[in-house]
């Protein structure tokens, strides 16, 4: 390992995910280096540990572990609050050097991200099987007191996804789809998905295309 803090870059679909996760992260500049911010794009820069957001995106061992990396050295960590143990091991298996609740404070996140660049294993400690209200980082809609879990619904609601193909993207249950699908609606006061698709892009849900690359980092 080289001198100076782990270079990271934090990746995920939407730009206010992404600055939420750095702007956490910030304060321990001296051990974690955020280098790139990546949106829809993939890592240019050379960095030790991607950082996988899981918000809106595919999870388990449907992450392209490959096209993240893209031929680099480095090590992956799911960042992510559906922690059922298949999920995890399926990322493991697929090459993930870890796998990070959304639970975790911010020094614990760069423990992890430590551990992941000393080429531990990290896998979640927690028991329960997804984190929700306690999650870390922000989403888009939370200043509309959407949860986690409900403003990841909606985003992929925006995205143009059936009730079923939610359910398999996030890992919860058809009903459990349609509650969160209903307390969504509730807080945003729509009563239909095309209500709901428009309020979706006018408020941020759309996936984004952006990279923001620190001064000075390494192609």
């Amino acid at each position: 390992m080289g001198a100076g803090p782990i270079r990271v870059a934090i990746v995920n679909d939407y730009e206010m995910v992404v600055a939420g996760v750095a702007a956490m992260l910030a304060p321990h500049h001296e051990r974690v280096h955020i280098v790139e911010l990546d949106s829809g794009l993939p890592v240019i820069s050379e960095v030790d540990v991607i950082l996988y957001d899981t918000f809106g995106q595919v999870q388990g061992d449907g992450v392209d572990l490959e096209d993240l990396v893209r031929g680099s050295d480095a090590r992956v960590a799911i960042f992510s609050w559906n922690l059922q143990p298949e999920l995890v091991d399926k990322a493991i298996q697929r090459g993930a050097s870890g796998y990070l609740s959304k639970g975790l404070s911010a020094n614990d996140i760069v423990e992890a991200i430590e551990a992941v660049h000393a080429g531990e294993t990290v896998a979640p400690r927690e028991s329960a099987a997804s984190v929700d209200r306690g999650a870390s980082g922000e989403w888009p809609g939370r200043e509309f007191g959407l949860t986690a879990r409900e403003a990841e619904v909606l985003a992929l609601i925006t995205q143009g996804l059936s009730n079923q193909e939610i359910a398999d993207r996030s890992y919860l249950s058809i009903n459990s789809v349609k509650t969160y699908i209903r307390t969504a609606y509730r807080k945003i006061e729509v009563t239909r998905r095309s209500q709901a698709v428009a309020w979706g892009m006018r408020h941020g849900f759309e996936p984004d295309r952006m990279r923001s690359v620190a001064p000075g980092a390494v192609h």
